[in-house]
């Protein structure tokens, strides 16, 4: 039989996180992605109407130029837009349950208090960075402390690290690792919507010289409609491009300044201590630094666990009921141990000894062999359910019944002869009947009375 290999599972596949991955983890978003959708359409459709209905009049009027910028900056603002939807923002990993325990366990012993039912209250640490002193927050959710600038988003459920804000438009989390991405997305678009709105208003106008404004509507309808996009979306667009130009010049983030965490000016007590105190500086790191390596791993193989061993078949699992299994066992090797010692002890009986009968022998008090025991009450036997009753097993096999003896053939005790060297010439014993019968009964009865012993000490 041909063993089914079970396929190892990537990370991404258990990731704790509300994310969505597709390509078997090499795009990365976030869950809600509604919105992200209605900006490729806008961007796809207001750029498909321009390349179709203005840039061939534009490019014979005025120069073949415009097309190909339009080009340049339609697939630039595609290529960023995908970079910033499809990457890992920065997300933080989650502590480990090994790895929270250790970290409740030292939090406990530096507050000194004791694990309890109740949710604790905000922990922090505080850390020095460029003379600032910087408060780290405990996250609850991923249970680490999160470095500085870094922030849990309630939408993807993941600490990023320095979490700017999380983009609907985009559908994911602006961050370390895409922001800059991010930023030349909105510079981008904000050029090709000046550039598309500004040739656009100049097809019009070109068009209304010769045939009027009413009939240039008539014939190009859909720069108007490219006309209303634009003008709606430019200012927007625009004003974020501007707001985030100053959040980089100042190498600060959406969430720091919102919060108002830092100020522009050094002399003040709440300097930002992440600025290098120049512009040019500040953007260069911005969007010139080296990207650092996503933390998650989302594509990586799982780790198998440790394998535990299984569980015994006979359904064995508690302590009690192995301790209880074993004595069990214990009992049964002491019945079966006794069952052999009175096999061994009834079997010179029956082989050396006369067969006697209840009417040749009698004695008061002590039934014959051949008669039931009835007078012998055996305790209750505590072998397992699943076992004979090797009390009354031992007692048939050592007091056989009297028809059973009738099918053999027996010495009488004058045939029977006598050992060499043991019994003198002319003993008593060796030619009275009457006195070697008693004798007979006499060990008979001795030997009887230990069978019952051994019998009983079974049965306990």
């Amino acid at each position: 039989h041909k063993k089914k290999k079970i396929a190892a599972r990537r990370k991404w596949e258990v990731f704790p996180g509300r994310n969505k991955f597709f390509c078997n983890g090499r795009i990365m978003m976030a869950r809600q992605t509604g919105v992200f959708y209605l900006t490729l359409v806008l961007i796809l459709v207001t750029s498909g109407l321009f390349f179709a209905f203005d840039c061939p009049y534009l490019a014979v009027k005025i120069t073949p130029a415009i097309p190909a910028v339009a080009g340049i900056l339609f697939f630039f603002v595609m290529g960023t837009l995908l970079r910033t939807s499809f990457s890992d923002p920065g997300v933080l990993p989650r502590a480990t349950p090994d790895e929270a325990a250790d970290l409740e366990r030292q939090i406990d012993i530096a507050n000194g208090t004791s694990s309890g039912g109740y949710r604790p209250p905000p922990r922090t640490k505080e850390v020095i960075i460029n003379g600032q002193t910087v408060k780290l927050k405990y996250c609850f959710t991923c249970k680490i402390f999160r470095p500085p600038r870094a922030s849990h988003c309630s939408l993807c459920d993941n600490c990023v690290e320095r979490f700017d804000h999380h983009c609907p438009w985009v559908g994911n989390c602006v961050g370390k690792r895409n922001y800059r991405f991010f930023y030349m997305f909105i510079l981008s678009l904000s050029f090709l919507t000046v550039f598309i709105f500004a040739f656009v208003i100049t097809h019009v106008i070109l068009r209304s010289q010769q045939t009027g404004f009413l009939n240039a509507l008539k014939d190009s309808p859909a720069s108007v409609l490219e006309a209303v996009v634009c003008f709606f979306s430019v200012w927007s667009i625009v004003g974020l491009s501007g707001f985030h130009t100053y959040l980089i010049s100042s190498n600060q983030t959406t969430n720091e300044d919102i919060k108002g965490s830092w100020s522009n000016k050094r002399g003040k007590e709440n300097y930002n201590p992440y600025s290098y105190g120049n512009i040019f500086t500040n953007c260069c790191v911005a969007l010139c630094g080296p990207i650092s390596p996503s933390l998650i791993d989302r594509r990586g193989y799982i780790q198998p666990d440790t394998p535990q061993p299984a569980a015994p078949s006979n359904g064995i699992t508690m302590y009690g009921a192995t301790q209880s299994q074993s004595d069990m066992c214990d009992q049964d090797q002491c019945i079966q141990s006794t069952k052999f010692v009175l096999q061994a002890a009834a079997t010179p009986l029956l082989q050396s000894e006369p067969s006697l009968t209840s009417d040749e022998l009698h004695l008061p008090g002590k039934p014959g062999l051949g008669t039931p025991c009835a007078s012998l009450t055996l305790g209750p036997p505590t072998p397992p359910a699943s076992m004979p009753n090797l009390a009354e097993a031992t007692l048939a096999d050592v007091m056989p019944r009297k028809d059973e003896h009738m099918g053999h053939q027996f010495l009488t005790p004058d045939e029977a002869p006598s050992p060499p060297r043991l019994l003198a010439a002319g003993s008593p014993l060796a030619h009275s009947r009457t006195m070697h019968v008693l004798g007979l009964a006499s060990q008979d009865s001795l030997h009887e009375d230990s069978v019952r012993g051994l019998v009983k000490l079974s049965s306990v």
